[in-house]
């Protein structure tokens, strides 16, 4: 089973590293992470400090983005379907 790990745990695990001065391996081996993991963690932190580890339903807004097009699409494919059902049933009906 994947273990989740709220936002402060990962902010506390990084912090370790980059401000206390703990290796990296030392503070996996302290938390019981995995290395990988800590520095992916690092590196999100790094690249986007106000969207880094949004959890619990929160998502980046490019992924807010995707899914509302995402959500638009499916909405306009469904209008065109109805168009063609009625463009259909019209012609049809004027034969």
């Amino acid at each position: 089973m994947r273990r989740k790990f709220s936002r402060e745990f990962k902010l506390e695990a990084v912090k370790l590293v980059r401000e206390r001065g703990v290796s990296v391996a030392q503070a996996c081996r302290d938390l019981d992470v995995a290395e990988s993991v800590l520095r992916r963690w690092m590196r999100e932190l790094a690249e986007a400090p106000a969207s880094a580890f949004p959890g619990h339903g929160q998502m980046r807004s490019e992924q807010a983005e995707i899914a509302a097009l995402k959500k638009e699409v499916a909405r306009l494919k469904a209008e065109r379907d109805i168009l063609k059902k009625a463009a259909a049933f019209f012609a049809r009906e004027s034969t």
